[in-house]
């Protein structure tokens, strides 16, 4: 007869069949894939992996994406950390009533914040009826690059909101308390006690909002039709001309930019926080 399992061998096998559906999945709709998108534009020459380099469309749309992001992030991050550490500082009637309004398009996707630039900006929105009746004719603004900015903008306001909230409520107040004793004034207090408590927020959030914008396709399906953006692009390519290797090209290039942004971004925080 066989020995017995110890307890560390069942643990181990216990474990191993936990992993094991983790495992397949993570094969089957990451690696698998991954390796299929890398390997997809060499069927039509290695020159289809740097099209986005030497055709000016490409390099265009992968600008107009890049800096669209950039605008948005920062933003993004003055904006809402403004609300957010006023609304974390303050209390008032309605704070939670206003909170709750002021991230409810979390619950939103792209298409329908889209739709709502259209509704206040389109050939049909309130501001061409307003343009019109004042003889100004039909002002629109929903199909370009401000369209796409207010739509970003829209989506991702209540996630910093959100996130710089919860994260100037766990300030340790003592510090601002001891610093104002000290004489700081509120610049100082600002600079230095503010500013490195929220610093991961700011990373992190920053991190989000950016990769978001960069791969934003519900938003710019809706709004950007005289703005281009790499996800539209991509899906155009994929879609509407069937040029696989080409939209796994620009694919590969939209990942490795995101990736290289957010990489120096990361940098840049850990090296302020160790300064």
């Amino acid at each position: 007869m066989s020995a017995p399992l110890s307890a560390s061998g069942r643990r181990s096998s216990t474990l191993l069949v936990c992993l094991a559906p983790v495992t397949v999945f993570f094969i089957a709709f990451w690696i698998l894939p991954v390796v299929r998108l890398i390997a997809l534009p060499a069927e039509k020459g290695w020159q289809t992996y740097f099209l986005v380099l030497t055709d000016s469309r490409y390099m265009w749309s992968m600008i107009n994406t890049v800096l669209l992001s950039l605008a948005t992030t920062l933003v993004t991050l003055v904006v809402g950390g403004a609300v957010g550490i006023y609304l974390a500082r303050r209390r008032f009637a309605g704070r939670q009533v206003l909170l709750s309004l002021l991230t409810a398009p979390l619950a939103f996707p792209g298409v329908i914040i889209g739709f709502f630039i259209i509704l206040l900006g389109g050939r049909q929105g309130w501001l061409a009826d307003i343009g019109s009746m004042l003889g100004m004719g039909r002002i629109t603004f929903a199909y370009g690059v401000v369209g796409l900015f207010l739509g970003y903008l829209y989506f991702s306001l209540p996630r910093a909101i959100a996130s710089y909230t919860a994260a100037a409520e766990a300030m340790d107040g003592q510090l601002e308390e001891a610093a104002r004793v000290l004489g700081a004034s509120r610049w100082e207090i600002t600079r230095d006690v503010w500013l490195p408590q929220l610093a991961p927020t700011t990373v992190a959030c920053g991190a989000i909002v950016f990769a978001t914008a960069m791969g934003a396709f519900g938003t710019a399906f809706t709004l950007a039709s005289k703005f281009e953006v790499v996800p539209i692009t991509i899906y155009n390519e994929f879609t509407n001309y069937a040029n696989f290797a080409l939209a796994a090209s620009l694919s590969i290039a939209l990942g490795i930019v995101t990736w290289a942004v957010l990489f120096i971004a990361r940098m840049a925080g850990t090296s302020s926080a160790a300064a």
